[in-house]
């Protein structure tokens, strides 16, 4: 039976499923008829695939035709029921009957949708879903039913059937449907329904060898399993407990990477690859170990293969690595199956390149496809990734084929790149990738098999070339469990990447001319970074990737001289923009690895000549010599150079922007690097880049970015000439042609999506344009636009993060650009630059001003200010200063600092630097900008006429508040008497209503009689009691109430636009497609000439992708420290910063604008309780009565609690609390007085309690004067925070909310490291190791030592250095060294079982000031055990040397590996039994065994 098909996705909308129009030639309209619609009038079975994936209101459209088969179509014809249609009278007007079109009986209509849940998706519409008759497809029976015809051969049944077993038995567990299963239920999730199907096509051609290794086993999981790489370890250990159980053994990591890299699936390597036909390829592989080879003529290319085995390893332009070739084999393996491939990058954050464009070009070469790429943008939708728009001459329209259309029918490798950002769009391609069919334009439709005749005599069918295939692989910037489903497994066969090892960077680097002794530092710092970055601050810190690398080697190697390795390192990460935590590990890593940093040196400005540029060698340092740059030849752009060559007639040159330059200058014509420059606004970007530019003599483009900017945008400005749509090239062609400078500003702006489009623009010289031509490095087509050599891309950015709030574009770029941080000038050179500028400015008020602005920076690093305040701020400053002379400065500043008139702390801060620098300044602030405004308001009156005063009054309320002079008859009057107002005299209250203010004189005013005034004073005494009543306070306390709030009101502002920004980010809105009003969309210019409605966009909150959760609260718990010690010691201010703190947060949660968007609470604790609670979540204080009850209650707890701390005990009950909340993100933020040394509080017990939960943020401020407030910040970087001021309080909560380092637990060996940095080196050295035999063995970080190995009652004896660093003296407690025999899992790594624990004393408690080498034995040790390092478990033996602290101990550890001659003992002997009766019978049974399995 015939049938339509329509595949659903997100884009998909009314055109879709009626009719689409189209211009045909003369302009005539065409309607042209979806399938919906031709399965109707042919009768016709409609399948719809994909429901869960339609937005709610789309399916609607549908709901009469099933109903009544009944639809209005855009042509004005009617589709009608056959029976209706039947009684219709064809001869009384035959156009009117014409409009009608009878529905065919046989039409019907098959759906097919996912359950949601357990899959992802929206539910199916109430309407749409009555009409149909529900049928489930059951899982387990797909599984089977898909893979019953697929064998060929004889497969090994032992490893099918057991992982068959295994794959049935997760599904059945996965579908639990009691309450009590559903509670026990496994986190192993069920595997995809494709995955019985890739297991025996692969076992039928591969055959596998006896038995697997954990590696190999582990490759094979994962290609049918893929979303274990994301899934918890717990579900990795569980498989591999039922593998073991099955008896197919353990499974290996999860990470890959193990000792057969150079090996495909199930042992096989590739070894030969030969032309077969002109469009097949015969590939050989041959098995590890056996003499199996397997031979498999596959699809190929028409083009010349590339030679395997290798010809000339140095001609290939890349390393052929065991990795490289591992993943390569895996790639054809796949390919021999006939299925497409998905590269999967490591789960990992940031790791070493994958070599993933690489394997992409090579896997094409070696079969001779020609590769066409398609780079995957966010708002491409699924009807672009078949079909493109043409518009031709005369304004007509047509659909042409999109690349993988082209490549489906030319047999080609279509490669799409970033697949991970379009999101559930790529469903719209399963029916192509699976069947290999899909539905075209105008009723085209591309089918899998067809008839020679049927080809012939129709032309909308056609089919895909025998050699097509797609080949995937994702941007890396989101994480995989973002996209990574099951949807996608079933698509694809997975094939998993794996980062260089450190042995093949190292070659890439030196390859690079590096010298030996900077590859060892850059390898061993990104080492350290990259395992210090988690998932949750991958967008906010800058991966360091190969690329990054082999770009600062280049650099060491041209220019040796210029070896300053921080900064060069610095850059590449933009730690200058990194959050202050953030940096605080990264210079603890500098440390660990020897960096130092440099005292920045002088750069003179650069010398011009007619063919170069000379940048002098900077003063002092030592080997730099001078950098040469080519200046650009006029004759290969004339035109640019007239014309696009920036021109600036003054630029004063400056130390540090003249070496910001320089080494754009060796990225842009040296190394030719694209750039990323980020900054503040005001720090010169602009003018740098410009001034560049205008010294190589280099013509550059312009393209300013906005939170609008279009993907089409960026590459075609749309015109609409006399109803024909055209398209201009845009500057960015115009550059990639000509081999020009484009510079991109404000990148940061436009959505991430728009960004990525210069990620393959720079890193592969790629990009296709919406009309079907490419972007390429060399031409292979006709149309192809070569990308010029001379071609550079410079983005322009503000730094990331809070006030400027752009987005993380970084992540997207990847290690494709060469980012350099652009700050403010140093003093001297801001100085020199600013005299320059006005050169009659006295030199003194020049340095005050420069002084002054440098510290208003450092106030804003430091949280104090809100704002960065530049030098473009400081320059205009000096200009108004040099044009107006006369101006006073205070009337200047005011040009720069009215903005904050309304923030009184940015304003005190902001008096408090100009008066430490000596600039006078009288008034500045609200005052000063109302002054003028005073002069118009303040009018002196006057009164005439009576002027007594009789008693004070309220006086009478005017209901349409009109101005009031004199007199004493109305309330909010002004120059009044007796009455409230302003300017008046003998009133006992202050009433202003928004007039202008008449002011009595001075001497009228104080005209008042004593009488009079006391009773002013007792109705205004009357009136507060009045008022206090009402909030139920007495003067006293609203007195102290008022005190604590008038403190901290400035601060409430900063904490107020932290919390306001946190949650306004989060909701940011986008461009919403396919309106019926707004603003009229480009990209659909050509649907609005054929009139349809939907042609418009409109900003809106984006609505989350199909799966992902709604956007929940931020759970806070805010834990104050109440104890005693906060009473006895409250002379230091400490218990006044606790409840001041206490009040800023009570005021500034309930000003939010959005107060959902945080779930906040308030517990103390003292030496009573660990948690009283204080405020509760559901009931936030709304009243001033309420919010004093708080502090009173703080205040008198403090009082009256016995002595005692519970710190730890409150974090670890906050921390699990709060955990439980379904929340966006948790935080536990604990104020403290640090009173730890009394109570035996060490920094281990803190850290425990701190990362007892992984999810949750935790922080700790120590507002006290202790001695532990010290160490506190010192041992938990990032997590510990000292305050000696409530104004720094919002600072640190903002570092605490929008720049957490990471997720406690996440990396627990790390922060081991951060928080505890040892005091001392201490060395382990054993008697007689080096004549002892060793053996490797690998650590947590896979990093392999050497151990020596030791027998069963041996002695283990030698000596132990304990050396102090920096000459400094060490107070211990003792030192000990103990020798430990310990049992690890591996999935409970918190829990040991010491099963040995021998002990010695080294040291009695003192001091240490210079080094010391202690003895020690164990003599004749039993070893019951041996060494045992497995996938799940490990036993070891070491020595552990222990120096005790007060704050934190020092620890150093020591493998040995043991060997044991022991006989195992005979645990299965026969045994004999014996029954009977005494002197009867006697009847012996012997067992051969005493255990059976």
């Amino acid at each position: 039976m015939e049938y339509e098909f329509i595949a659903l996705h997100r884009d998909v909308g009314e055109t879709e499923l009626k009719q689409a129009r189209e211009l045909r030639r003369g302009g005539n309209l065409e309607y042209v008829d979806s399938a919906t619609v031709r399965a109707v009038k042919h009768g016709r079975i409609l399948i719809i695939e994909g429901i869960e994936k339609a937005e709610r209101g789309i399916m609607p459209v549908l709901n009469n035709l099933l109903e009544n088969r009944e639809m209005n179509l855009d042509d004005g014809t009617h589709i009608i029921h056959h029976d209706r249609y039947a009684l219709l009278d064809s001869s009384s007007s035959g156009e009117d009957f014409k409009q009608f079109i009878p529905a065919h009986k046989d039409f019907r209509v098959i759906a097919i949708a996912a359950p949601v849940p357990p899959y992802t998706g929206y539910p199916i519409d109430p309407p749409f879903r009555s009409r149909f008759q529900a049928r489930y497809m059951d899982p387990l029976g797909a599984l089977l039913s898909l893979n019953a015809h697929t064998s060929t051969k004889k497969i090994p049944v032992s490893l099918y059937d057991k992982l068959k077993d295994i794959i049935l038995a997760t599904q059945y567990a996965s579908e639990a449907k009691s309450s009590l299963d559903g509670s026990a239920k496994t986190t192993l999730p069920a595997f995809p329904q494709t995955a019985l199907v890739k297991l025996r096509a692969l076992l039928d051609i591969f055959v596998p060898p006896p038995h697997l290794t954990p590696s190999q086993l582990a490759k094979l999981v994962l290609a049918i399993h893929p979303t274990l790489m994301h899934a918890k370890f717990v579900a990795w250990a569980m498989l591999s407990k039922q593998t073991e159980d099955a008896g197919l053994g353990p499974l290996g990591s999860p990470s890959l990477g193990q000792d057969d890299d150079d090996a495909g699936y199930l042992g096989y390597r590739i070894v030969d690859i030969k032309r077969e036909t002109e469009r097949t390829v015969k590939l050989t592989f041959a098995q590890q170990g056996s003499t199996q080879i397997v031979e498999v003529v596959v699809p190929g290319g028409p083009r010349p293969l590339l030679a395997f085995p290798w010809k000339d390893l140095e001609s290939l332009g890349f390393a052929v690595t065991d990795r490289f070739m591992g993943v390569l084999t895996c790639m054809l393996q796949v390919h021999a199956l006939k299925w497409d491939v998905t590269l999967v990058p490591p789960v990992l954050p940031s790791t070493a390149s994958c070599s993933t464009s690489t394997l992409v070009r090579t896997f094409g070469a070696l079969l001779g496809y020609e590769v066409d790429s398609v780079h995957l943008y966010k708002e491409l939708g699924g009807r672009e990734l078949v079909m493109r728009r043409k518009v031709e001459d005369g304004g007509a329209t047509s659909w042409q084929p999109s690349p993988l259309t082209e490549g489906a029918w030319e047999g080609r490798l279509v490669h799409l790149s970033g697949v991970d950002v379009i999101g559930s769009t790529v469903g719209s391609l399963s029916r192509l990738l699976q069947d290999r069919e899909m539905e075209l334009w105008e009723g085209k439709r591309l089918v899998a098999r067809a008839e020679p005749e049927e080809l012939r005599d129709s032309d909308e069918l056609s089919v895909p070339h025998p050699s097509f295939r797609v080949l995937v692989t994702a941007s890396k910037s989101l994480p995989l469990k973002d996209w990574l489903s099951d949807e996608h497994a079933n698509m694809f066969f997975p094939v998993m990447t794996v980062p260089m090892t450190q042995e093949e960077e190292a070659r890439i680097l030196l390859g690079t001319g590096c010298p030996q002794k900077y590859v060892t530092i850059l390898l061993e710092f990104a080492d350290k970074y990259r395992s210090s970055m988690t998932s949750d601050v991958v967008q906010k810190n800058r991966k360091l990737g190969t690329r990054a690398l082999v770009r600062v080697a280049s650099h060491l190697a041209k220019y040796p001289g210029y070896d300053d390795l921080h900064t060069l390192l610095s850059r590449s990460i933009l730690a200058e923009f990194l959050p202050t935590t953030e940096r605080m590990n990264l210079e603890v890593i500098f440390d660990e690895v020897g960096v130092k940093k440099l005292t920045p040196a002088y750069n003179p400005s650069p010398v011009v000549g007619d063919a170069n540029i000379v940048f002098p060698a900077p003063s002092g340092v030592e080997g730099a010599s001078d950098v040469l740059i080519p200046r650009f030849s006029i004759s290969e752009d004339p035109e640019g150079v007239a014309s696009h060559v920036p021109h600036m007639a003054h630029f004063y040159d400056n130390s540090l922007q003249t070496a910001l330059m320089r080494d754009l200058a060796i990225d842009l014509e040296v190394l030719g690097e694209h750039l990323v420059l980020l900054g503040n606004q005001g720090v010169g970007k602009n003018k740098v880049v410009d001034r560049l530019c205008q010294l190589l003599g280099r013509p550059r483009e312009y393209i300013q970015l906005h939170r609008d900017t279009t993907v089409n945008q960026l590459m075609f400005q749309t015109v609409l000439e006399n109803g024909i749509v055209r398209y201009i090239e845009s500057p960015l062609l115009r550059a990639i042609r000509m081999g020009r400078v484009i510079i991109i500003d404000e990148a940061d702006k436009a959505a991430e999506h728009v960004v990525a489009v210069f990620k393959s623009l720079a890193g592969h010289g790629e990009l296709t344009l919406p009309d079907g031509r490419r972007v390429r490095r060399t031409q292979e087509r006709v149309s192809d636009i070569v990308v010029h050599p001379n071609f550079r891309l410079v983005l322009l950015a503000n730094r990331p993060g809070y006030p400027f709030l752009g987005n993380h574009f970084l992540q997207v770029l990847g290690d494709n650009f060469s980012c350099h941080s652009v700050t403010n000038p140093d003093m001297e050179s801001e100085r020199k630059l600013l005299s320059q500028l006005a050169p009659e400015l006295s030199q003194d008020l020049i340095l005050r001003l420069v002084a002054a602005f440098h510290d208003l920076r450092r106030a804003h690093e430091a949280g104090t200010l809100t704002y960065p305040y530049s030098l473009r701020e400081l320059i205009n400053l000096v200009r108004h200063l040099q044009a107006y002379p006369s101006d006073p400065l205070e009337v200047v500043l005011r040009n720069i600092f009215d903005f904050d008139v309304h923030r009184p702390e940015t304003i005190e801060k902001l008096a408090e630097i100009l008066d430490h620098h000596g600039l006078i300044v009288k008034r500045v602030g609200l005052e000063a900008a109302r002054e003028e405004a005073r002069k118009v308001l303040d009018i002196k009156y006057e009164p005439k006429g009576d002027t007594s005063l009789s008693q004070p009054k309220y006086g009478k309320e005017d209901p349409n508040n009109n101005p009031h002079t004199g007199g004493n008859t109305w309330a909010g009057g002004t120059g009044g008497r007796d009455t409230a107002g302003l300017g008046g005299r003998g009133g006992y209250m202050r009433l202003y209503k928004g007039h202008n203010i008449r002011q009595v004189s001075d001497a009228l005013k104080n005209n008042v009689p004593d009488s009079v005034k006391e009773k002013a004073r007792e109705m205004a005494r009357q009136e507060l009691a009045r008022r206090l009543e009402e909030l139920n306070m007495s003067a006293g306390e609203a007195a102290v109430y008022g005190k604590y709030l008038e403190a901290v009101q400035g601060h409430i502002a900063q904490l107020y636009d932290l919390l306001e920004n946190l949650s306004a980010k989060e909701e940011e809105r986008v461009w919403v497609k396919r309106q019926t009003d707004g603003e009229l969309d480009d990209s659909r210019l050509t649907e609005g000439l054929t009139g349809e409605a939907t042609v418009y966009k409109r900003r809106s909150m984006a609505k989350p992708e199909i799966g992902r959760p709604q956007i929940k609260p931020k759970r806070i718990r805010f834990v104050f420290d109440i104890s005693a010690s906060m009473y006895r010691f409250q002379y230091d201010g400490r218990l006044q910063r606790s409840m001041e703190t206490a009040v800023m947060l009570m005021e500034t949660f309930p000003r939010l604008t959005r107060q959902d968007k945080y779930v906040w609470d308030m517990y103390g604790h003292s030496g009573d309780s660990p948690d009283i609670p204080l405020i509760e979540a559901n009931a936030p204080p709304t009243e001033i009565r309420d919010r004093w009850k708080v502090l009173e209650k703080m205040d008198l707890t403090t009082q009256y609690t016995f002595a005692g701390d519970y710190t730890v005990e409150a974090i670890e009950k906050a921390v699990t609390e709060v955990a439980k909340f379904d929340a966006d993100e948790w935080f536990v933020i604990t104020v403290t007085d640090a009173n730890f040394g009394r109570y035996n509080i060490t920094a281990e017990e803190l850290k425990r309690a701190m990362i007892r939960e992984p999810k949750v943020k935790t922080a700790l401020i120590c507002i006290g004067e202790g001695a532990e407030v010290t160490w506190v910040p010192k041992y938990l970087p990032g997590l510990g925070f000292r305050v000696s001021n409530t104004a720094d309080i919002p600072a640190v909560l903002r570092s605490i909310l929008s720049s957490m380092p990471y997720h406690r637990g996440s990396n627990k060996s790390q922060m081991a490291a951060y928080f505890f940095a040892s005091p001392v080196d201490v060395e382990i050295k054993l008697d007689g190791e080096d004549e002892r035999k060793k053996v490797d063995m690998k650590t947590d970080k896979e990093k392999t030592i050497t151990c020596p190995v030791y027998y069963d009652g041996e002695s283990i004896a030698g000596q132990i250095t304990v050396r102090v660093r920096d000459g400094k003296k060490l107070a211990h407690d003792g030192v000990k060294v103990e020798f430990v025999g310990s049992i690890e899992l591996f999935y409970d790594r918190g829990h040991h079982h010491e099963f040995l624990s021998l002990s010695q004393e080294l040291a009695a408690p003192g001091e240490m000031r210079q080094a010391q080498t202690f003895d020690f034995l164990f003599k004749n040790v039993e070893k019951q055990y041996e060494s045992y390092q497995g996938i799940n478990v490990k036993l070891r033996y070491f020595l552990r040397v222990t120096i005790s602290r007060r704050i934190a101990d020092v620890n150093k550890e020591r493998d040995v590996w043991v060997h044991s001659f022991r006989m195992p003992p005979d645990s299965n002997n026969s045994i004999k039994m014996e029954v009977g009766i005494e002197d009867c019978l006697h009847i012996e049974f012997e067992y051969n065994k005493s255990k059976y399995v």
